[in-house]
């Protein structure tokens, strides 16, 4: 099954053997769900984590049980609520993933689900704050554009926030980008790299596919967009409301928290990945927070890149994303007001 004549980059890294000899504890908070355990059994493979650390309300100690069986050397251990879990699975920790919170279904938005998933990220993030401050926490839970400003919020109230170290994770909108543009294009997806800037919801994705070195008709940029913008729909609604996009969300999880265990652990440089963080871009227009390639070093962000030359259809899709961002980030924001 390893002998596909190309290995994603994903793949690489879970299979590296080049790790420092201390690896990292990682935590999973919602590691018995639909993204959890998929995300849970790719980080299993990472030779860059000795301690896999899985909590959720129900059911933990059984996924950690089930790949705690899994040939690779980390150390899994699962939690629930019980005996100090949550503490118990925190502390120590160098990266915590926060995948926990409600799916979407059929006709819901990510803002539907933001009352529910704000007060989970909420209460999380206070348990990171006190268990594990210097963490670097990923946040995975929707809508993105709102709970990272949740856990800014929640650090800054305690006086520890610090802003490399909080990361929304938009890695799928990347990953959805460089699939779609291949099938297009009818080219390999190592060949169809996108920069996608904004947020993680609807007209707040901005592909540039400009930046990206092929050529695209007006019809080709109009649909791509649009699918990219929105891909999420189409899983929720072939899942026919069973569920969202799990399996692909473990991945481009997984793939971020690999780029960042390569910067931090095994302390490579030139790892580009995007990321929806505190950043200056366009904090004129009272945007705190945004999405762009990022390069990440042992502190977690190293430099935010710019983003760069666009053309006349992206400055249009960027002035639309910009009060939407706005609005998101208010809310989260608000919320912890």
């Amino acid at each position: 099954m390893f002998a596909t004549r190309q290995i994603s980059s994903l793949a690489k890294r879970a299979f590296s053997t080049t790790a420092a000899s201390n690896g990292a504890k990682v935590a999973v908070l919602g590691a018995a769900g639909g993204i959890g355990q998929p995300l849970s059994l790719l980080l299993k493979q990472s030779s860059l984590i000795s301690h896999l650390s899985l909590y959720d309300i129900v059911n933990t100690p059984g996924v950690a049980a089930d790949l705690s069986h899994i040939n690779s050397n980390s150390k899994v251990e699962g939690f629930t609520p019980k005996d100090n879990g949550l503490k118990n699975a925190l502390t120590g920790c160098d990266i915590v993933v926060i995948p926990a919170g409600v799916p979407r279904k059929p006709g819901m938005t990510r803002d539907d689900l933001f009352n529910t998933n704000a007060s989970i990220v909420r209460d999380l993030a206070q348990a990171c704050a006190e268990h594990c401050p210097k963490a670097h926490i990923l946040v995975i839970a929707n809508p993105v554009n709102s709970t990272v400003p949740i856990v800014a919020e929640v650090y800054n109230k305690k006086g520890i926030f610090d802003p490399k170290r909080v990361f929304g994770v938009t890695t799928l909108d990347v990953v959805r980008a460089s699939r779609f543009v291949s099938e297009v294009k009818k080219i390999p997806v190592e060949d169809a790299k996108i920069t996608v800037v904004g947020g993680h919801s609807g007209v707040t994705i901005v592909p540039l596919l400009s930046q990206s070195g092929h050529k695209f008709t007006e019809e080709e940029v109009k649909a791509l967009t649009h699918r990219i913008q929105f891909g999420g729909d189409e899983v929720v609604k072939a899942k026919d409301g069973a569920g969202s996009a799990t399996l692909s969300m473990a991945f481009a999880g997984a793939r971020f928290t690999n780029s960042l265990l390569e910067a931090t652990v095994a302390g490579k440089k030139g790892i580009v990945e995007p990321t929806f963080v505190k950043s200056p871009i366009f904090e004129k227009d009272g945007v705190e927070f945004f999405a762009t390639n990022v390069e990440l070093g042992p502190e977690g962000v190293e430099k935010i890149h710019p983003v760069g030359k666009i053309n006349e259809f992206e400055e249009g899709l960027i002035a639309a994303a910009v009060p939407e961002l706005k609005g998101n980030i208010a809310k989260g924001k608000k919320f912890m007001a």
